[in-house]
């Protein structure tokens, strides 16, 4: 199926989606479906098809998620991703069919997409690999500030958090960088000289808006 009325942004933290997708909707009269929007849908999820989405559920020691080891951690994420993709398209239709433009901050795989969406209808946004591990803690989110705390709780928190970051340069590795940069989709690099309305205006070229 393809979407012909949606609006995809991918890409990697800290680039700026969530705050470009907002915009769109805003100013286009559209459907925002901001990060991780098919959350919704978590309390009804089962454990056998959604094991990584639901493994927090009765998780009794939350210090265990973030003892986890980078490689148990990286893949974890990718099947959190494949099964967000899967929520995702279960929520595209009904929203898509409301008639208006919808903008979607997304996990759905670049393979996916290619199938779809219109051209011109993807758009990837990116920032340096190592923003997403320098700057993790710094965002005020209380899902972060709890992890933040956990790790400070540790026998041995610089450890901790090195483990923890060790995790993180993995799913923001250059290696995944270069795989967006290198799709074939239009890509918006994040530059801090560069305002937010100039960002949204090379954003709305690219989606012909």
């Amino acid at each position: 199926m393809i979407f012909e009325n949606a609006y995809f942004i991918t890409g990697t933290a800290y680039a700026g989606k969530s705050t470009l997708v907002h915009l769109l909707a805003e100013k286009h009269g559209g459907v925002e479906c901001e990060e991780n929007y098919h959350d919704r849908l978590l309390p009804g999820l089962s454990k056998e098809e959604f094991p990584a989405l639901t493994w927090s559920r009765d998780l009794e020691d939350w210090h265990e998620f973030i003892r986890r080891t980078p490689e148990a951690y990286e893949a974890w994420i990718d099947q959190v991703a494949r099964e967000c993709e899967t929520l995702e398209l279960r929520l595209l239709p009904e929203t898509a069919a409301q008639g208006r433009p919808v903008f979607v901050d997304t996990n759905i795989s670049l393979e996916t997409l290619r199938e779809i969406a219109l051209p011109g209808h993807v758009l990837i946004m990116l920032a340096d690999p190592e923003i997403s591990v320098r700057r993790f803690f710094e965002r005020p989110d209380r899902e972060k500030q709890f992890l933040y705390r956990l790790i400070l709780e540790e026998p041995d928190p610089e450890a901790a958090m090195e483990n923890y970051r060790q995790g993180l340069a993995r799913i923001n590795s250059r290696e995944r960088y270069e795989r967006f940069l290198h799709s074939g989709f239009p890509v918006i690099l994040r530059d801090e000289s560069r305002s937010v309305s100039e960002t949204l205006a090379l954003a709305e070229r690219t989606f012909g808006l």
